[in-house]
């Protein structure tokens, strides 16, 4: 998970372009703002606006018993694998680990294949997208979904002789894909009527030249999106909602409103930080800004799915102090913290009609 993409292309110039600007961290500067939360920039200004409150009164009682020890647990054993770089036998093993893991659990899962080049790099790399399907027979569906590699140095070390040290991105991707392998448990006969889609991406953090070099970033959601796009309606679906789970699982996670999401689905973001505050979910903060990017842009997986017009929005705490670190271990996820965004997020899909 990073802020700044080198040459996104026309289409991403596009978005851009109807957000508004963007104000990331090794880009240009952005701009300070203490708003407590997101505002609509308009020619005229900007006009502060309220989430959207979901209609319908919210139980407390978890839909599902979801279990965040068993999430840890299953960060643990992707973990123990060591470094997961793209195209590495860590890869491999891990492929192997999730495809026997959801297929057992009653996913119908199927391997997106491709070659990536990455400017740093002299030969290309094969890459796997993950995608998990249940209720395949729907229509409507919605997705979560998490990148699986890691990053071939951890280069917010400050001492640049550590960035070789192991690393194994707990919270950084993991969290994501394990919280989806604790919720595959509860997904065959989940009470909603959409189909349900967990896709997990390889190529998020294939980069060899530091946090300013000119590698490119999200090679598997931009391949992701691109095939959704270009299927249009021979593939016979449409992806209604989707939500990024990403730095989000430690003890303490302040998960605020990250500005394109905000921008693209404000509807999404309204029900899913509504809910969250009728569950008192207290790590859902409905304010944008980061100590990174005081703006609330976070470049991640999003992006590209945003690009093609599936409404995504990025569940993150981009202050994780131990983003790109070694630091970054199992050690720092809470089983408390994974509990608490799968009750907001499970009752968010329960509503879904």
């Amino acid at each position: 998970m990073i802020v700044w993409v080198q040459e996104w292309g026309k289409s991403m110039m596009r978005f851009l372009f109807i957000v508004g600007g963007c104000a990331l961290l090794f880009g240009c500067q952005p701009m300070a703002s203490t708003a407590e939360e997101p505002v609509k920039k308009t020619q005229f200004g900007e006009t502060r606006v309220e989430p959207t409150k979901p209609t319908a009164t919210t139980e407390v009682k978890p839909v599902v018993p979801f279990d965040g020890v068993r999430a840890i647990k299953y960060a643990k054993s992707l973990c123990d694998i060591g470094p997961r770089i793209s195209g590495t036998d860590g890869m491999k093993k891990q492929q192997e680990l999730l495809v026997k893991h959801f297929e057992d659990l009653g996913g119908k899962v199927s391997k997106q294949e491709f070659l990536a080049e990455q400017k740093s790099q002299k030969n290309k790399v094969a890459m796997t997208n993950l995608i998990v399907k249940f209720h395949p027979d729907r229509k409507d569906r919605v997705l979560f979904c998490a990148h699986y590699d890691t990053r071939p140095q951890a280069d917010q070390e400050d001492n640049r002789k550590n960035w070789s040290l192991p690393f194994v991105s707990a919270n950084d991707g993991t969290s994501g894909v394990a919280w989806m392998m604790e919720l595959a448990h509860h997904l065959k006969d989940f009470p909603t009527k959409v189909g349900v889609d967990l896709v997990i991406f390889d190529g998020e953090e294939y980069v060899f030249s530091g946090p300013s070099g000119d590698d490119l970033y999200f090679l598997g959601s931009r391949h992701f999106a691109t095939a959704y796009r270009e299927a249009g309606v021979k593939r016979g679906y449409i992806y209604r909602a989707g939500i990024l789970l990403d730095l989000f699982a430690h003890d303490g996670a302040k998960l605020k409103v990250e500005s394109y999401s905000y921008a693209a689905a404000k509807d999404l973001v309204g029900e899913v930080w509504g809910i969250a505050g009728d569950l008192k979910a207290k790590s859902f903060k409905f304010e944008r800004g980061y100590k990174r990017s005081p703006e609330g842009y976070v470049q991640d997986d999003h992006v590209p799915l945003i690009d093609v017009g599936i409404p995504v929005i990025d569940v993150i705490d981009f202050d994780y102090e131990h983003w790109h670190k070694a630091s970054d271990t199992v050690e720092k996820l809470s089983a408390k913290q994974m509990n608490e965004v799968a009750l907001v997020l499970t009752t968010w899909l329960m509503k879904q009609k």
